[in-house]
């Protein structure tokens, strides 16, 4: 498998990364705080392209591969940048393959769709990511895709990572866009890239905050020298390092598994997820610790880091209950296996 970018996928790194330079930045986090939404970096990534690159070109869209969208995630979560990008390119995914006619409102930005990870229970998707800023989400509840309308008063959820979760109620207004055994070969392929997407989101999330911290402790002098010179600093620095390493190869793989093995996709996101959120939850955390009481302070950069690392991964679910997926692509459903 070779991983080295192509000059294209060079050149879109670059732009979304001078993209979430010019219109992000800690300050532009803080100051979307506490909904975690910057409507104007969303017209900018809108028309940037990050809905359509999600689509293929016989849907209107670009027709970007999965490791073309992955590089785009890593760039946003270096940024945590406020606006919703990988729950509406999972739900790109969906509607691409319905007959639904959101797709091109979508596309245009003239409506935010987002996707719910987690299926509704009690007629109320709970926690959906972009929800109170979303106009529609794609809901699966009791074995039917549902396109959720969202009403315009819908309050956020109150969340430590600041982002703009809702939970949303079923209304006689949703419209099936697919049931059955259709329903659910959408819903999990829009959740295995929403696990692929996040799980590079959060490297970059752990990657940043290892700088972060390598910055501090060149700063921080303690006995007249920097204390990134004691090994109880930099050695851990230096773990968390190479687990990005690590947490990028195997978010890069399972994005390339989508074509080269399509029968470990499913296994593989899920695994990505995992590790990189174990990555990104030790590298803040270690970096905060670096910083002492600094790193708990509101004026250091590195809570925002920290606080997202772990609200963003617990959108779906404890991540270890993920590993559940690991299991059931590899060896079968709990049912089959018996």
């Amino acid at each position: 498998m070779d991983l080295s970018l192509t000059d294209e996928q060079q050149q879109l790194v670059e732009a979304f990364t001078t993209l979430y330079a010019r219109m992000g930045g800690p300050e532009k986090v803080r100051a979307a705080e506490p909904l975690g939404f910057d409507r104007g970096l969303w017209r900018a990534m809108v028309e940037t392209g990050v809905v359509e690159m999600a689509v293929g070109e016989d849907d209107g869209g670009w027709g970007a591969g999965e490791l073309d969208l992955a590089l785009v995630a890593e760039q946003h979560g270096r940024a945590i940048a406020p606006a919703p990008l990988i729950e509406t390119q999972s739900a790109a995914t969906i509607l691409a393959n319905t007959d639904s006619d959101l797709l091109g409102a979508a596309l245009a930005g003239e409506r935010l769709v987002t996707f719910a990870p987690r299926p509704a229970r009690g007629g109320v998707a709970a926690l959906v990511p972009a929800g109170a800023v979303a106009d529609v989400a794609l809901v699966l509840d009791d074995g039917r895709l549902l396109a959720v309308p969202v009403p315009a008063d819908t309050r956020p959820v109150t969340n430590l990572a600041s982002m703009p979760l809702a939970d949303i109620v079923i209304g006689d207004d949703a419209t099936v866009i697919a049931d059955g055994t259709a329903a659910l070969e959408l819903y999990a392929a829009a959740l295995d890239r929403w696990l692929r997407l996040s799980a590079l989101a959060l490297t970059g999330i752990a990657a940043r905050a290892v700088e972060i911290g390598v910055d501090y402790a060149k700063q921080r002098h303690a006995f007249g020298t920097p204390i990134g010179t004691f090994q109880a600093v930099s050695h851990p620095l230096a773990d968390s390092a190479t687990a990005v390493d690590g947490a990028r190869l195997l978010g890069y793989k399972a994005a390339c598994a989508v074509v080269d093995e399509p029968d470990r996709a499913a296994e593989l996101a899920a695994m990505a997820f995992v590790f990189a959120y174990e990555t990104a939850r030790d590298a803040t955390g270690r970096s905060l610790h670096v910083h002492g009481g600094y790193g708990f302070g509101m004026e250091g950069d590195i809570q925002l880091y920290y606080r997202r690392a772990r609200g963003w991964a617990m959108v779906y679910a404890e991540p270890a209950a993920v590993l559940d997926r690991v299991a059931d692509a590899r060896y079968g459903a709990p049912a089959q296996r018996t």
